[in-house]
Formats: C-alpha cells, structure tokens, sequence
C-alpha cells in the first residue's frame, strides 16, 4: 500500500473527526501500531494503553482545519504527513494552533500510527 498525501489526509481527517466526537481513544487505539508514541504540545508522552485508555473522554473539539500539508516519505513502508493545525472548543476563546507531525508504517499491509508530535507556534 502506498502512503499518498490523500491516504494520509484521509486518516489526518478520520482522526480529527473522531476527536471532535469523542471517539478519540478508540479510533487512535485501533491507529497506532504497538509500540507507538504521541507528544503532545504540553510536554506529555503517551503510549498507545495510555491514549485508548483516556482520549475518550478528553472534551471534544468543535472544529479544525488541516493546512499546509507535505507529505515526507522516510523509507520503504513509511511517510510522515506534516501540516498546520487549527482547532477549537466550545467555550475557548483562543484556537488551538501548532505544527503536527504524524509518521505512518505499513504493517501488513494497513496503514498504523507509529510517531506523532505537536510543537507549538508560540515560540
């Protein structure tokens, strides 16, 4: 399977989607492959238990847009789709704004979510 740029958006959206639904922890869970990692803008670094376990009941978000799309291959069955993020909630006076970072492996042939990072636009 190929990991195109409207492969990844596909999978970039469903994430998204999910977020906004509170369906979070059970789309990633079923994402990412077994030993990945999300690190969040915060600082925090959750496993794949750690975010099945909790991104349930995280507060959902209203609305979001992916900009700026690249799509960055890292090896044989691998790519990264980096991309700016907006993103608010209900009640949340500022957007939600940074760069994201998700790199996506082939494994067995369905695409899984081994690596993703926010970093923040403050700075």
């Amino acid at each position: 399977m190929e990991l195109s740029l409207d492969t990844l958006l596909e999978l970039e959206h469903r994430g998204w989607q999910a977020l906004c639904s509170s369906r979070g922890g059970s789309f990633y869970g079923d994402l990412m492959t077994e030993e990945a990692l999300m690190i969040l803008v915060n600082g925090a670094v959750m496993d794949r238990g750690t975010i099945a376990a909790t991104l349930d009941e995280a507060p959902p978000w209203a609305e979001y847009s992916i900009d700026e799309p690249r799509r960055i291959p890292v090896g044989e069955d691998a790519t990264a789709l980096v991309y700016r993020a907006r993103a608010t909630r209900e009640g949340q006076d500022e957007p939600f704004t940074a760069l994201m970072a998700s790199t996506y492996r082939v494994v067995d042939g369905v695409p899984r979510l081994a690596l993703y990072q926010q970093t923040t636009e403050t700075h």
